[in-house]
């Protein structure tokens, strides 16, 4: 595959997906697919300008129908920003810290500030987003490992039909579901994503399937197949694949036909032994520094007589991955972390666990032997909200296809469904093949010796890290809203008080909130710590009445519900400065930038300290860190300017790295469909927590590099129990203490004869029940900080829309992939 020379990002357009987003796609080389790419800023000579194309998307199908009335993403007021920076710093430094960062605020606004603000507005003008090429920098330009530091993962619901709790059947269902799924998306007969009647962007959908990150010398690429018809399965480390839909994006195969593909895959890999397999397991090395995984790669192709740079295109050129696992997790723990990392197992100086079975650069469909199933994705170009409405309408599917089989008036999910394989005349699948082939690899000595290094980097990040899972069943929604408390924003606080009765202290907190009400959004950040949120948890830990620790916990969340709309129409502070950011270290790196321009600003921090990063989170999210570790480009340029030119003094301070280093990294990614879902830590000292807020019950899950992560799950668990129990206590109706009429006199006689000698201390109802808010009175504020915080808005009833899609002509492709050969050993079907 062969990529432009230049460092241009290039787009795939929504509209359909089978057309370039303009005429400047990478060409293909021989023998490959067409592709296009996106690709980071690197060069320091191409003007801000030409880097991204202004998205313009057709005005056909329902799925991109609103894209043209989104609006774009607004670039809030620059004294508000710094006022919400100051904001979110203020409980977590010491009273001269934030006096000193105050400071700073106050020198940037006088100097750099304004100048950056007008550069930043002059520059999105002929964009689309002003974030859109600076948050793909900070992801591509990531060089450390994917696995554990990026890709964040969904462990599905069982599939309740008796017959798929087999791996091939599971497998099988999930795969024909999948396919309707992109089905529905390149027809465009995908509804759009609505919260609340206002509709979102879709553009996430069109980069979801036949994509792959491309490591090369200078960053990464995303790098898309726009015609992919295949699917790659990986079993025991070997690769496998066959076609499943033809040109026109329709099944080819029937689920009985893949259920006995893929049976005949696992037999096939069966006959290797695990030791064997494990030492040709080339999914390892995707698991590998960026830089070496690109070097690697160059070494795999290097031969114009190896097969290994066709195999490496059926690889990244599939629609996704397919990972049949050897086993069967006994706990939800392990089930959490073989769907984030795979399993690790050595025997005999050999790694046989799961986390070889992986190809952490693309989208990822992972079933266990017992068919528990997960999903793993690659984050740069989708958030977790996209890949959530796939893994929702994917579980809906399955059980609407059952159903089907035994009333056949069930609903359908989609618009129009493909037609039925076993009916259709063969010829008019065209160039396909259904027979399973196995990619043999040409294992040259160097790539011997590096997939062993890989293993053994793998495996030591794989025992740095550790996972509890948290399934409190004591209540959850319906408790929550009851008494008068957004979901969300109480387990926020939840966690805040967990933490600090742990350590005695609160520490820096990302939450994401969705943005995709605006043209190619993606998420702004809550800094869940507030002054309110310190003062609640100082409170609840202090020797303090019920009564006052429940009015903090309101007051905290009020504020955290408030911070959650702001955020959500864009208007949060750390996308903003992050941009600002970006675009002064450009100006920087293009010597646009003169010393006079910074009069009297803060000096650079000691060289060779690391950028500030662009907390983002999977999943969707979750919360990020690319932009740190020892490839990054903007960590080099951080160094080249120490003692050369003044840093504007807003990210010299310290304040900007305290933000810019989470330590507890969470995301609210709920929906029917999920059981788990988590991702890694976005720092050395910090916890990663993906949570679930159900009806009656909520689900956690953490992950840590070794610092206690099951105590903080049990602190986590004491709060939850104690919260409620203040709760009841606070909410419970004094009713019947002031209107039995014998305790009326009662006390009416007390207070007439001032004799409690013989009495003693009367016992009183709480008199405050009237002051409590209801549910109803605080519904307004808690369905819109549901509707947005994390991903827990995400409407399930979409799931059941009656789609009545129109019965539109498919569109005739104005191009066609060049034919392929048949890559791969072909395996025989005659004894199945």
């Amino acid at each position: 595959m062969s990529y432009s020379s230049m460092a241009v990002r290039f787009f795939t357009t929504p509209s359909p997906l089978g057309k370039a987003m303009d005429a400047q796609t990478s060409q293909p080389g021989p023998g490959a697919h067409s592709h296009t790419v996106v690709r980071p800023n690197l060069s320091t000579d191409i003007p801000s300008s030409e880097v991204a194309e202004e998205y313009t998307p057709k005005k056909q199908g329902m799925t991109f129908a609103n894209q043209d009335s989104l609006p774009k993403l607004p670039i809030p007021d620059l004294e508000d920003t710094c006022r919400k920076h100051l904001q979110a710093l203020e409980a977590l430094q010491t009273p001269r810290e934030h006096e000193e960062s105050k400071a700073a605020i106050r020198e940037f606004l006088k100097t750099d500030g304004p100048g950056l603000q007008e550069k930043l507005k002059t520059y999105a003008s002929s964009k689309t987003s002003y974030i859109e090429q600076f948050w793909y920098d900070s992801f591509l330009n990531f060089d450390n490992p994917v696995v554990l530091n990026l890709n964040p993962f969904f462990l599905l619901e069982d599939d309740p039909t008796p017959a798929r709790s087999h791996q091939v059947n599971r497998a099988a269902s999930l795969v024909i579901s999948a396919l309707s799924f992109v089905r529905a998306v390149r027809r465009e007969e995908l509804p759009p994503d609505t919260v609340r009647g206002t509709p979102l962007c879709m553009y996430q959908y069109s980069r979801l399937f036949g994509t792959a990150r491309v490591p090369t010398d200078n960053g990464c690429v995303i790098s898309q197949d726009p015609f992919a018809k295949h699917v790659v399965v990986l079993c025991r480390g070997q690769f496998y694949w066959f076609d499943v839909l033809d040109d026109n994006s329709d099944h080819i195969m029937s689920e009985k036909d893949i259920a006995l593909n893929l049976q005949v895959i696992i037999d096939d890999a069966n006959q290797t032994s695990l030791q064997d397999a494990a030492k040709g397991a080339l999914g390892v090395l995707s698991t590998e520094n960026r830089k070496v995984w690109s070097g690697l790669r160059d070494i795999m192709t290097k031969d114009p007589e190896s097969n290994n740079a066709e195999c490496l295109n059926i690889v990244d050129t599939a629609l996704f991955a397919l990972c049949l696992d050897d086993t069967e997790p006994t706990t939800t723990s392990q089930l959490c972390a073989n769907m984030l990392c795979g399993s690790s197992e050595v025997i005999k100086g050999v790694q046989v666990g799961t986390c070889t079975n992986r190809w952490y650069d693309k989208l990822q469909i992972i079933v266990c032997k017992n068919g528990s199933a997960g999903i793993n994705f690659e984050h740069t170009g989708v958030d977790g909200h996209t890949v959530l409405r796939f893994a929702s309408d994917v579980y809906t599917d399955t059980i609407l296809r059952f159903a089907k089989t035994i009333n056949g008036q069930a609903p359908s999910l989609w618009a129009t469904t493909s037609p039925d394989p076993s009916k259709r005349d063969p010829r008019s699948f065209g160039n396909v093949s259904t027979t399973p082939r196995k990619l043999e690899w040409d294992m040259t000595p160097e790539l011997k010796i590096a997939l062993r290094f890989a293993e053994s980097h793998l495996s030591d990040l794989l025992y740095q890290h550790e996972f509890q899972v948290l399934d409190f069943e004591g209540y959850g929604k319906n408790f929550i809203t009851s008494m008068g408390f957004s979901p969300d924003a109480f387990v926020q606080m939840a966690f805040q008080a967990a933490y600090y009765g742990l350590y005695g202290r609160v520490e820096n907190t990302y939450e994401p909130a969705m943005t995709k009400v605006f043209l190619h959004g993606r998420t702004e950040a809550i800094r869940t710590v507030t002054p309110e949120c310190a003062d609640f948890v100082k409170t609840f830990w202090g020797e303090n009445p019920a009564e006052q620790k429940v009015e903090a916990l309101r007051t905290a969340t009020k504020r955290h519900t408030a911070m959650t709309k702001e955020c959500s129409k864009a208007q949060g502070q750390d996308r903003h400065l992050y941009a600002l950011y970006c675009l002064w270290q450009r100006s920087f790196e293009e010597g646009l930038y003169q010393e006079t321009n910074s009069m009297g600003g803060y000096s650079s921090p000691d060289e060779g300290a690391e950028s500030p990063k662009l907390s983002e989170g999977s999943g969707d999210d979750l919360s990020r860190s690319p932009g740190s570790g020892s490839g990054s480009a903007s960590g080099s340029v951080r160094g080249l300017r120490a003692g050369t030119v003044p840093t504007p003094a807003l990210f010299a301070d310290a304040g900007w790295d305290k933000i810019n280093n989470t330590i507890l990294s969470t995301s609210n990614c709920g929906n029917p469909c999920l059981r788990h879902f988590g991702f890694g830590p976005t720092s050395g000292d910090g916890f990663g927590i993906g949570y679930i807020i159900k009806d009656e019950s909520i689900s956690f899950c953490a992950s840590s590099k070794h610092r206690q992560t099951a105590r903080l799950m049990q602190a986590l668990e004491s709060y939850l129990f104690e919260i409620r129990k203040l709760l009841r206590a606070t909410n419970r109706t004094a009713a019947s203490a002031r209107t039995n009429r014998v305790r009326e006199t009662e006390a009416q006689a007390e207070r007439l004869q001032h004799d409690m000698r013989r009495r003693g201390r009367v016992v009183l109802g709480d008199r405050r029940v009237s002051e409590t808010p209801t549910a109803t009175t605080d519904s307004g504020e808690m369905e819109d900080d549901d509707g947005m915080g994390g991903y827990g808005f995400f409407d399930a009833g979409m799931l059941l829309h009656a789609l009545k899609g129109l019965d539109a002509e498919r569109e005739q492709r104005g191009q066609k992939p060049s034919k392929r050969r048949f890559v791969g050993k072909k395996l025989y079907l005659n004894d199945y």
